[in-house]
């Protein structure tokens, strides 16, 4: 049986976290397999009015989280306040073992109903002030992209929800699966939750030009011996420069964001096929086995093989 992924959606709802998670949770063809389906819930059936000006029609009400296994709230334009009814659908169903997936203004649904007391969650900046007041026992943080706590995960921006939706993913089948999804969308490579929501702007001279062409680079080098200098070099920046757009940018020094890579890369071979980890490592520039299972078990707490079990 697919795993049910519902989004609550209220007036007047944003359609991009919509439509973003739709096509990660929808169908991708005859490929890649179908392991989600999708479906639109709203407190009062029927149509919803959204930010583009136009309505959706949404068929099904809070009926559909008895049978949920994944709720998304892609925004809550209702405010911080929640029904009765709602507030009582989402706590059996979330007892019961659903998970709950907050995009923005989403946050204001599980915060009210106190799943996010005495943890961290992602926060839109606009939000941040607002939800520190009235929701004390939260640890608000809107300098990241996501928090993903396993039964509740928060985003604080609405271009964070592929990101997101894809984490759940990774959780779910894997790296592979998630790459190819992703691959599919052209999404951007996979962006771990701590990394800024935003990059900070200088106070004066030029803005930084992206990165992405350089993270493409190094995406498709992984299996070469990669130096920082070597990064800057072909950037054109200084060791210092660019390590300060990466912190800038990603929240992440260029060393730990080509781990991560190599780290991402070296889980998709050990789902997908049976080379032997040796190998492995040499692909992704770890250079042997005994240096992967160090760097994997500092990153995943387990083995490469235990993980292959796990996936395959």
């Amino acid at each position: 049986m697919r795993h049910r992924v519902v989004t609550l959606i209220s007036p007047v709802q944003e359609m991009y976290p919509v439509t973003s998670a739709s096509a990660v949770f929808g169908y991708h063809g005859p490929d890649i397999p179908e392991h989600y389906a999708f479906a639109l819930c709203a407190e009062r059936p029927g149509p919803v009015r959204t930010t583009m000006g136009v309505d959706v029609i949404v068929e099904r009400g809070l009926e559909a989280l008895a049978e949920a296994d994944t709720l998304l709230v892609s925004g809550w334009c209702a405010g911080p306040e929640v029904s009765p009814e709602l507030g009582a659908a989402v706590l059996s169903a979330h007892a019961r073992g659903m998970r709950i997936m907050a995009i923005c203004s989403g946050i204001y649904v599980p915060a009210s109903l106190g799943l996010l007391d005495g943890r961290a969650a992602a926060t839109h900046w606009e939000l941040a002030d607002e939800l520190a007041a009235r929701f004390p026992r939260i640890r608000p943080d809107a300098s990241v992209l996501y928090v993903d706590h396993g039964d509740v995960a928060t985003a604080g921006a609405s271009a964070t929800t592929v990101d997101l939706c894809l984490n759940q993913v990774r959780r779910d089948h894997g790296a592979a699966l998630a790459m190819r999804i992703g691959r599919q969308l052209s999404a951007a490579p996979h962006r771990e939750g701590g990394q800024r929501q935003y990059p900070e702007l200088p106070t004066a001279g030029p803005v930084p030009d992206s990165l992405a062409p350089l993270l493409d680079w190094i995406t498709a080098n992984l299996e070469r011996p990669l130096r920082v200098e070597e990064m800057a070099a072909r950037s054109g920046l200084s060791r210092r420069t660019l390590s300060r757009h990466f912190t800038d940018q990603l929240g992440v020094s260029p060393g730990r964001w080509l781990l991560d890579r190599r780290i991402v890369g070296a889980r998709a071979l050990l789902e997908e096929t049976d080379l032997p980890v040796e190998t492995i490592a040499q692909r992704v520039g770890l250079s042997s086995a005994v240096n992967l299972r160090r760097r994997f078990h500092n990153a995943l707490n387990t083995t490469p093989a235990a993980y292959r079990r796990s996936f395959r």
